[in-house]
């Protein structure tokens, strides 16, 4: 089958969507199937592309690590008969994924949409953040789930909470995104302990991700810090760049240890496999996640996690067998869990439950449950009427896309202008309770 996918983040941005969609490409055109990625223009991005078409795109928005894509369509109709899709599957809500619905209905295609992000956690990136430019990130990913024939949430959590939010159940099914796990479980830790200077037998404890405001690492670095105060020869290793690599600097500098954070810039490939593998512990705070992508990625390399209990981590993280998950944000409580896993035997055992767990969220078993979906909008279009292809209907399929678009958008103004006053806040953004 032909898969088009459209997304707003994809290489060399490096994040947990563009990551997903890269490794869903390159597992379902493995097993014969074609990919074509519809993606914005990005500064760096590689020079020749298979199967992927980009369209014109306002970089580093705002000051962060994404672009606005800026699509005409009439550029991308030529390109989309050629592949001649059987489905469209889209990564985002907006921007794109308006493009998304558009080429849906003008083919009259399934349309798929992966709730990836909790919006919500992001509007701070966007001028005027407040709680009702919060309640309209919701709304609008909320209501695009209208415009699909099916929807994918990585987690149970986030399964659970578009329940809360209005989106039918039935349209809604989990799968989380996939690891290579043979990749991930081989590496050579040596090179970035070399590096830093990082003694053989000394605690490292690591981080991987986006270094941004949302990923909640003020908390992180401090209860770092007080781990690495109580115990002289443990090191941390941050793999990632952002804004919030300055505030995890000043929260190590008031406890003295800032010379013991090594920092590595944004990593891809094995270089990444083998700073996970200079790890000894995997830590991670952050509230924003609907999967936690570097947590299951930490486990493929067999690291045992300490994380905050949140949407997203709750699948993947089993307290006692994998890791420790604590209940909420204490930093005395995060350093002291750090320090338990120094014993040598509760460490081996959290550090094989890791590699058992991240056997099961294998990319290959993860594209197959993908595949599932698809063959499954496709059979219920199937067993509807055979739609006409010619001319008269193209056109009228994007007139009526953009009616679709229209009413979309205006329930999203509805739903954001109907709430509670702004001064009274944002109704539940956090993380839906575990089924």
């Amino acid at each position: 089958m032909n898969i088009l996918m459209f997304t707003n983040t994809y290489c060399p941005i490096v994040g947990g969507v563009s990551e997903s969609v890269q490794r869903l490409k390159r597992c379902l055109q493995s097993e014969g199937h074609g990919v074509l990625i519809v993606a914005p223009k990005l500064d760096g991005q590689p020079r020749f592309e298979r199967d992927v078409v980009r369209v014109v795109a306002m970089q580093r928005f705002n000051g962060s690590d994404f672009s606005l894509p800026v699509p005409v369509p009439g550029q991308l109709y030529e390109a989309i008969e050629e592949f001649e899709p059987d489905l469209v599957h889209a990564h985002h809500p907006f921007l794109l994924g308006d493009t998304a619905a558009r080429v849906a209905k003008t083919y009259g295609l399934p349309l798929i949409f992966t709730h990836h992000t909790l919006y919500e956690h992001y509007t701070h990136y966007v001028p005027g953040d407040s709680p009702r430019m919060q309640r309209f990130a919701i709304a609008l990913s909320s209501e695009y789930t209208r415009l699909c024939d099916a929807v994918i949430a990585p987690s149970e959590s986030i399964a659970a909470l578009l329940a809360q939010r209005g989106v039918v159940p039935d349209k809604v099914r989990v799968i989380p995104s996939g690891v290579d796990t043979r990749a991930f479980g081989r590496g050579d830790g040596k090179r970035w302990r070399q590096r830093f200077g990082i003694p053989e037998d000394a605690m490292v404890i690591g981080h991987v991700g986006r270094l941004a405001m949302e990923k909640n690492l003020g908390f992180l670095a401090a209860s770092l810090s007080r781990f690495l105060a109580r115990h002289p020869k443990a090191r941390v290793l941050v793999v990632g760049e952002g804004e919030a690599r300055t505030v995890m600097h000043d929260h190590a500098a008031r406890e003295g240890v800032a010379d013991r954070f090594h920092y590595t810039g944004k990593l891809h490939d094995q270089a990444l496999i083998d700073a996970y593998h200079a790890m000894d512990t995997f830590a991670f705070a952050s509230h924003s996640e609907t999967q936690g992508m570097v947590i299951a990625e930490a486990m493929a390399a067999g690291l045992p996690v300490v994380a905050v209990d949140a949407s997203g981590v709750r699948e993947v993280l089993r307290d006692g067998v994998n890791g420790i998950m604590l209940p909420s944000d204490d930093v005395e409580t995060f350093a002291k869990a750090l320090e338990t896993l120094q014993e040598p035997t509760l460490h081996a055992r959290l550090r094989q439950g890791a590699f058992d767990s991240a056997h099961k969220l294998d990319e290959r078993r993860c594209a197959e449950r993908c595949l599932g979906i698809y063959r499954q909008v496709l059979e219920a279009e199937a067993s509807a009427a055979e739609r006409d292809d010619g001319a008269w209907e193209k056109v009228r399929g994007r007139l009526e896309a953009e009616w679709r678009l229209l009413r979309h958008r205006g329930r999203v103004l509805r739903s954001v202008f109907q709430t509670l006053p702004e001064s009274d806040g944002v109704q539940p953004t956090e993380e839906a309770p575990s089924k």
